[in-house]
């Protein structure tokens, strides 16, 4: 099913990113990163979004504007021949001397940054990414309805994988049957990330020591990967029994993600490792009970270490090999959003924000934890993700 993001949608996003950007006296924005393209104006082609503090935004495609045109409900679309003309074509529509521009220095090259600063000279250029992620960090009842429906999906995926999960099995081909099934569902095959070089995957399947394997990625779990080339993500080991299989997977629907992690084992797992997990769920209770808007993040992670350290596997808490220093972040549109739930960060809950909590435990023969994903309400938080939470003994 395609998904088209409605005008009012778009008009709402759009005014409360025009007010961040009045207060911050901000004269306008150009916008050129896919998932904020698709954010303001429903569209991800070749593009540059002009919005301007105050007025209409306009959309200047490259390539293509018939199909910019047609995914699109904002009602300025232009085409643009070369970004070299995007000057004078904004100077006809009445915006030829700048003061300020604001670009997203968070995921410009250096290049594109000068370039852009060369082209709207002599307007300052001023990083708006900081309002951009603060704005796409509450979500719209729209939103909220399609990361509920991921949420599904990834509900269906965790009860395929308990069903069909075998010692004997390459890490590989498991994980091959999960992404066929999602790719059936309208997965495709690939998730959105904000962070510099982390290439990651949908679906996080580690077996036995495999779970004890560190990489790049920022993130409490890492493993071989199929290649030094890629050296993150499942190999080719073959899944015995009486050892954990930790799965990550993300969802994905309309372009919005969750995040789900569980615990599978063909066997028993071993004793220690069943008490960790434990832990991970006892964590994630007291969370979901802190949980309520107004509570700031750093706080939640605080009471998270807390409980860690009364149970004395701090050395294993969210990795091993120099352990991520967070227990949740922001899902929506890119698996790294805000808030993040990490010491420092004194940012407040709010009505509508929605994140992942993933307490989870690292050790030399395998990795355990449980992660869900959650829409902070009234009362404090709401499940978007629902599966049995106990290990998945199959």
């Amino acid at each position: 099913m395609r998904y088209y993001t409605p005008k009012s949608e778009l008009d709402a996003r759009i005014t409360r990113f025009q007010i961040g950007l009045r207060e911050q006296d901000v004269e306008c924005a150009l916008i050129t990163q896919n998932v904020d393209m698709f954010y303001f104006s429903g569209t991800i082609q070749h593009a540059h979004l002009f919005i301007p503090a105050e007025g209409k935004p306009v959309l200047f495609v490259t390539k293509s504007t018939e199909r910019a045109r047609s995914e699109s409900f904002l009602d300025c679309i232009v085409d643009l021949a070369q970004p070299k003309d995007l000057r004078g074509i904004l100077s006809e529509f009445g915006y030829g001397s700048l003061k300020t521009i604001g670009l997203e220095g968070d995921v410009l090259t250096f290049n594109l940054y000068r370039r852009y600063e060369k082209l709207f000279s002599p307007a300052k250029a001023v990083d708006i990414s900081p309002l951009i992620r603060s704005v796409r960090m509450i979500k719209s009842p729209y939103e909220l309805e399609l990361i509920r429906e991921a949420g599904k999906m990834g509900s269906e995926i965790m009860a395929f994988v308990s069903e069909n999960l075998r010692a004997g099995m390459a890490e590989f081909q498991i994980v091959g049957m999960i992404e066929k099934l999602s790719r059936e569902k309208g997965h495709p095959g690939f998730i959105r990330t904000r962070g510099f070089n982390q290439d990651l995957v949908p679906v996080l399947l580690l077996s036995g020591p495999g779970g004890g394997v560190p990489s790049y990625a920022n993130g409490p779990l890492g493993g071989s990967g199929a290649t030094t080339a890629f050296p993150y993500g499942p190999c080719n080991r073959i899944i015995g029994r009486d050892e954990s299989v930790i799965v990550d997977y993300e969802a994905w629907v309309g372009g919005y993600m969750t995040d789900m992690t569980r615990t599978f084992c063909v066997g028993r797992l071993p004793g220690y490792m069943e008490r960790a997990y434990h832990v991970a769920v006892e964590i994630q209770e007291l969370l979901k009970d802190l949980g309520k808007p107004g509570i700031k993040c750093e706080e939640l992670f605080q009471k998270a270490r807390e409980k860690v350290r009364k149970y004395g596997l701090i050395d294993h808490f969210m990795g091993m090999h120099r352990p991520v220093s967070f227990i949740g972040h922001g899902v929506g549109l890119e698996v790294d959003e805000l808030p993040v739930i990490a010491p420092g960060i004194a940012t407040q809950l709010v009505e509508g924000m929605v994140i992942a909590i993933e307490p989870k435990f690292v050790f030399p023969k395998g990795a355990v934890g449980i992660e869900n994903t959650f829409v902070v309400g009234k009362q404090g938080l709401e499940h978007l993700t629902s599966f049995d939470e106990g290990i998945q003994y199959c």
